[in-house]
Order: C-alpha cells, then sequence, then structure tokens
C-alpha cells in the first residue's frame, strides 16, 4: 500500500481535513463551469466527483486535484448550444478515449519538451485567470456575465470578509498546523456571517447543489459517422486542452513537492476518468491548480486526499446541499486569493532583467496569451517561439578551421557545432571548392549531424567537390550518418577509434519509455 501511496498512516488526518477543504472550494468552481458551459450544475459537480475519484485513484500524481475547468468548458459551450448536452457527453467519452490512447503511446513524454520560460509564463498566466474567474463572484448575480456590481455596504462587507479569510489563511499556520487554515478560515466566516445576519452572496445564491447519485446511461445520440464528424473536432481539443494542462501542473507539484508524478498514467488516469465521466452525465474535466495548490499547502500529500475531496463532494451534493448553500462566497474568493498568490512566481519579475530577452518574452507572452486566449494555445505559441529561438542561436554555432598539409597538397576543414536544418546555409558558407587544393579532407570530430537536412548538405558538398574534379574525405562520422551516407557518397572514411557514436534520428520512443519506467520505480520507492 505504501508503494501506491494511497495513504501515510501519519497523513491521514491532514489528508482528510485537506480533502474537506478542497471539496468546499470545489463547489463554487464546478457550479460556474457548468454555467459557462451552459449545462445544469449538477452536470459539473458531477464531473467534479468522477474525475476527481478516478484521477486521484489511478492517476500519476498523488495529491494532484482534477474535476470540471473553465479552460474545457469555454470550449464545451459551442458543442452544447448547438448541438445539445447529449453530444457533449459523447464528446467527453471520445475525449477520453483519446486521452487514453495518449497514455498507451507515451506521448506525455513530450511535457518536456516544455522550456522553464514557458512553465513560468503558465504559472503566472493561470494565476492571473484563477484572480480574474474570482471577480465575478462580486457581482449580484454570480452566474449572470452581464450582472451589476455589489455596491455600498454590501461590497464593503464582502471586501473585508475576504480580507479576513485571508489573514486567518496566512497567520493561522504560524500558531498552529493542526487544522488546514484554508478550512478554518471557511469555518470562522461562515459563522461570522451566520452569527451576525449578514445579508451577502452565498453559494446557494448561485445555485442548488442537491441531487442525487449520478446515474448510467449511454449518451443519447445517433451512432452514425456523422456524430463523430460533429463530436470528434471537440474531443481532439478538450483532450489536448485537458492533458496539456493537467501534465503542466503535474510538473509545477513535482517541483514544488520535490518528488516525481508519470506522465503516462496520469493520461491513462485522465482518459478513464473522463470515459466514464460521459457515460454518468458529467462534463470531463482535468487537473485544477488552484484546488491542487489548495490541496498541497493544507498538507495533503498522497491519493488519499484527492478521494477525500470527491467523496465529500459527493456528500455535499446527497445529504449537505442546505448547510453547504450556507456559506459565504466571500470566504471562498479569499481562499483562491490565497492560491494566486501562493501560485503566482513573483520571483519572475526579479529575474526578467537577468535571463536573456527571448526568455523573457517567452514568459510575458505565454502569460499574456493564457489571459487572452487559453492555456492549449498559450503553451503551443510558447514551446514554438522557444523551439525557433533555441534552431536559430543554434545556427550560429557551427564554424570551421582550415587548414592545408605540409606539402599543400590538402585542404583540411575541422567542423565544429551542430550540423541542421537550421545551420546548413552556413556549413555551404564554410566551403570554398574553386580555391581549394584537388584534396579535401572535412574531419566532423567535433561536430554532430542532428537531422536529415544535416545529411543532405553534406551530400551536397560532395557534388560540389565531384564536379570541380577533386576528392572530398569525410572523416569522423558516426556508423549511423556513414550507412545513411554511403549509398550516395563514396568518401566516407571509417575510423574505429575516432568516429563518435551518435544517431541521426534517435529512438525516442525507446529512450522516453525507459525514463518512464524509471521515474514509475522511484514514484513507488
Amino acid at each position: 500500500m505504501k508503494a501506491y501511496n494511497f495513504c501515510d498512516p501519519k497523513n491521514i488526518k491532514a489528508d482528510v481535513l485537506s480533502g474537506l477543504t478542497v471539496a468546499l472550494a470545489l463547489v463554487p468552481e464546478a457550479v460556474a463551469f457548468a454555467f459557462v458551459a451552459q449545462v445544469d450544475p449538477l452536470v459539473g459537480l458531477y464531473a467534479a466527483f468522477i474525475v476527481g475519484l478516478i484521477t486521484s485513484l489511478i492517476g500519476g500524481r498523488p495529491g494532484m486535484i482534477s474535476g470540471a475547468t473553465g479552460a474545457l468548458a469555454v470550449v464545451m459551450v459551442a458543442l452544447v448550444v448547438s448541438h445539445g448536452v447529449q453530444y457533449l457527453f459523447a464528446a467527453v467519452v471520445l475525449m477520453g478515449i483519446l486521452q487514453i490512447l495518449a497514455g498507451i503511446f507515451k506521448l506525455g513524454k513530450f511535457i518536456r519538451l516544455v522550456p522553464h520560460p514557458v512553465m513560468l509564463g503558465f504559472v503566472n498566466g493561470l494565476a492571473i485567470v484563477i484572480f480574474l474567474a474570482q471577480l465575478s463572484q462580486f457581482k449580484v448575480s454570480p452566474t449572470d456575465p452581464n450582472s451589476e456590481w455589489l455596491s455600498g455596504a454590501t461590497l464593503y462587507i464582502m471586501l473585508g470578509l475576504v480580507a479576513l479569510t485571508m489573514a486567518i489563511s496566512y497567520l493561522l499556520p504560524k500558531v498552529t498546523t493542526l487544522i488546514p487554515a484554508p478550512l478554518a478560515a471557511i469555518a470562522v466566516v461562515t459563522a461570522v456571517v451566520i452569527g451576525f445576519g449578514l445579508d451577502i452572496p452565498t453559494v446557494g445564491n448561485m445555485a442548488s447543489i442537491a441531487g442525487g447519485l449520478p446515474e448510467f446511461h449511454i449518451p443519447n445520440v445517433p451512432f452514425t459517422l456523422e456524430t463523430l464528424y460533429i463530436i470528434f473536432p471537440y474531443s481532439l481539443i478538450l483532450a489536448a486542452i485537458g492533458l496539456i494542462e493537467s501534465l503542466l501542473t503535474l510538473t509545477l507539484i513535482d517541483e514544488i513537492t520535490e518528488t516525481k508524478g508519470g506522465t503516462s498514467q496520469e493520461c491513462m488516469g485522465q482518459g478513464v476518468a473522463n470515459l466514464v465521466t460521459g457515460f454518468f452525465g458529467g462534463m470531463g474535466g482535468c487537473a485544477m491548480i488552484g484546488q491542487s495548490m489548495i490541496n498541497i499547502k493544507s498538507g495533503g500529500k498522497a491519493r488519499l486526499s484527492g478521494v477525500a475531496a470527491a467523496i465529500f463532494l459527493l456528500i455535499f451534493i446527497l445529504f449537505a446541499s442546505d448547510l453547504i448553500e450556507l456559506i459565504p462566497l466571500a470566504a471562498l474568493v479569499g481562499v483562491m486569493f490565497m492560491v494566486v498568490i501562493g501560485t503566482f512566481e513573483w520571483s519572475s519579475f526579479r529575474i526578467l532583467h537577468r535571463i536573456p530577452k527571448t526568455d523573457a518574452f517567452v514568459l510575458i507572452l505565454v502569460s499574456g496569451v493564457t489571459v487572452y486566449s487559453d492555456l492549449a494555445v498559450a503553451v503551443v505559441v510558447g514551446v514554438l517561439v522557444s523551439s525557433l529561438v533555441f534552431a536559430w542561436n543554434s545556427a550560429k554555432h557551427i564554424y570551421a578551421r582550415v587548414g592545408t598539409t605540409e606539402d599543400g597538397k590538402t585542404t583540411v576543414y575541422e567542423i565544429s557545432g551542430p550540423l541542421f536544418f537550421g545551420s546548413i546555409s552556413s556549413f555551404r558558407d564554410l566551403f570554398n571548392p574553386a580555391n581549394d587544393a584537388d584534396d579535401v579532407v572535412v574531419d566532423f570530430r567535433n561536430a554532430r549531424v542532428w537531422d536529415h537536412s544535416g545529411l543532405e548538405a553534406i551530400d551536397g558538398l560532395a557534388e560540389r567537390y565531384t564536379r570541380r574534379g577533386k576528392t572530398l574525405h569525410l572523416r569522423h562520422l558516426s556508423p549511423d550518418c556513414r550507412h545513411l551516407l554511403e549509398k550516395s557518397v563514396s568518401m566516407v572514411e571509417e575510423d574505429k577509434e575516432g568516429d563518435p557514436h551518435y544517431g541521426v534520428f534517435v529512438d525516442y520512443n525507446k529512450m522516453y519509455h525507459e525514463d518512464d519506467e524509471i521515474a514509475d520505480k522511484a514514484q513507488k520507492a
């Protein structure tokens, strides 16, 4: 059981109380995202329960919380408006299948390609999004985007209670850690509101959360190619967004807790969770950075904390809806504001002038796109820009030392740097076939051929010298390069002692599969 990390006997109390705190914070979030997707609040609550429970049990990151999220809701709304909620359930089922396939083919490994500036931008952008999402709670009707803002005494009381919640959350850990500070803050502020009869918005003002157990049903849609044509684009986008947000959250929690989660296992967990959710009337979901941070900061370390959060949420729906609906939104807003403060990488302000300008640009760009558009677009944009910058900078680092032998009959080029699509132009400019000796040696001992474009550049170089009737000798290429070039270039020389050993086409699947196995073993240990 220890290897599975379901719970630590010494930390059971903290895991359960942390789960309770997370469940309280999940209620308004799930309801709000359900309204964004234009579905019944219970559709969001069921998703938070089912996705949260299953990912906590079989996901790749103990302590990470999943549920209905805004990033998915904004995609779902177009499908719901155009075709109805049953098509949404079908799309969520297909979304789960796609995520399971991503886990089977270990596509989660590619999250390692996300550069650190993109991660910082993701964290900062998401913190801003969480903050902006809380502002709707300061409206007369929190679920109506056109509602008027609170004013007068109601607004001041609301702000005061938010400040009280934040103060308790900040100060209580300095006194005691017996109870999670966010849970204590919610309890105190709720008691104040009820005790003084304060008239401010509560969870009940958003919607009733009372309901029964989710029931199994197959989505009521035609099983035709036309239906697949309708839902597949949405399912693909939802699967991609869900995995990107989940895996980035996993990476963030890995850094905070100094532990290692399993990316492929998380893909499988998210997929199974969404597959099941679609058959039980839920809107699907993914990892939630805000609730995950609440859980980690409240002491939730093992899978038990996520399971407890899901079970408490179901209890709220079945038996305690009247009590939960009394909780003031100010208390939950205060808790989320503390999450924003704890999530935002304030150190990024200090390092902006010390890191390369391109990295600073990527950080700001990803933050802005996350707020303006959505997380998936922001990450893709950040990775593309970072990749182009890397390729451009790497292309500048290829050069050659040129000399001749003592007898003056041979020109020798000693190449250094990476040879790939970005540097082939510079590589061509290094040579002067017209003025070189009749015998030319190109030594690749200090160079690396990265891709097929590099091989084509070498092939083209051989043709340039051949047309002038000159002999070209290629030395110290890896066995992989020699094998690929021997079909078109006959001047490749073999030196078993001096040739480097690397592959032009690396077996990344094998390499990352081995890394995943190492990560799984480390997690179980």
